[in-house]
């Protein structure tokens, strides 16, 4: 059976009830009035957590890319000068810190370089994830594996035989595995559901998905399959600007994905047959009716 791993003193495993991330990312487009909001929102639907991105962007950014000019909001710059534009510091994140407690939510990052990692870690959050792009960076997994945290570990466009090599560069007592295809939006048909139960035969340890298609309904399908935990980007607005705005969920729908995997729990039940209480009067008739007749 897969161990239950604590997350900021929230058991997440088999048994335990769906963790929910609200994945905010990178679409607060720079604004900590946005994080604001989105954290807002992901509270008042009854998330367990929200995450953000952090990158250094010298570190992250390739050369080849860092003098090519895009569009955005701000004006057109260099797509160095945009990850800046976008990366929150000191300042920002101690406020984050500051309004998660306020709210009574946790938060955490996906780190994609050795600097971020130890930006992060002053803040003691409750877990590291993993992206997918990050999967084969094995000095970054060994990194985040020193910290001791619990680490979500997302396996996006990574083979089995990745997979498999990360997952041994990790404390599997600390390790959660997230099912995810990283397209954005990804198709229907490219979900490949299933691998969630064959992470489930692989591997010992909670199994989640991290979806990035449009709606909900197999956000649910994750849940009957069986997931520890469930990660949605989310939103103000997915006609914003930015690459992963369409793929969010937005507060009205993200209030119904709480709402609605909570709903699914319930109706999963055990898996013991019993004859429930409300079902008495009509066995006593039926079957009376039935031997009677």
């Amino acid at each position: 059976m897969p161990r239950v791993i604590e997350i900021g003193g929230r058991p997440v495993g088999e048994g335990c009830p769906v963790y929910i991330i609200a994945e905010i990312g990178i679409n607060h487009n720079g604004d900590l009035d946005i994080v604001k909001k989105l954290i807002d929102a992901a509270s008042l639907a009854g998330c367990d957590a929200v995450k953000f991105q952090k990158r250094t962007p010298k570190l992250c950014v390739p050369r080849a890319q860092r003098n090519l000019m895009r569009e955005t909001p701000w004006g057109v710059m260099s797509y160095l000068e945009y990850r800046h534009r976008i990366e929150f510091g000191q300042e920002e994140y101690a406020e984050i810190d500051r309004y998660c407690k306020e709210k009574n939510i946790a938060w955490f990052a996906s780190c994609w370089d050795g600097p971020s990692v130890e930006f992060i870690e002053q803040f003691a959050p409750v877990c590291y994830k993993i992206a997918s792009a990050s999967l084969t960076d094995d000095v970054l997994l060994q990194h985040i594996n020193s910290t001791g945290r619990p680490i979500i570990l997302s396996t996006g466009m990574s083979t089995m035989e990745e997979i498999r090599h990360a997952v041994s560069l990790l404390d599997q007592d600390r390790l959660l595995i997230a099912h995810s295809t990283s397209s954005y939006p990804c198709k229907t048909e490219e979900l490949n559901l299933n691998m969630i139960r064959t992470l489930y035969r692989e591997f010992n340890c909670p199994i989640g998905y991290s979806g990035h298609e449009v709606g909900l309904q197999t956000t649910y399908a994750s849940v009957v399959l069986g997931v520890c935990f469930v990660e949605r980007h989310i939103t103000l607005d997915r006609a914003m600007w930015g690459s992963d705005q369409a793929a969010s969920v937005e507060p009205g729908g993200l209030m119904r994905l709480v709402r609605d995997i909570q709903v699914i729990e319930q109706a999963l039940g055990d898996g013991i047959k019993r004859v429930y209480e409300s079902e008495m009067i009509i066995l006593n008739r039926l079957r009376r009716m039935k031997n009677t007749g």
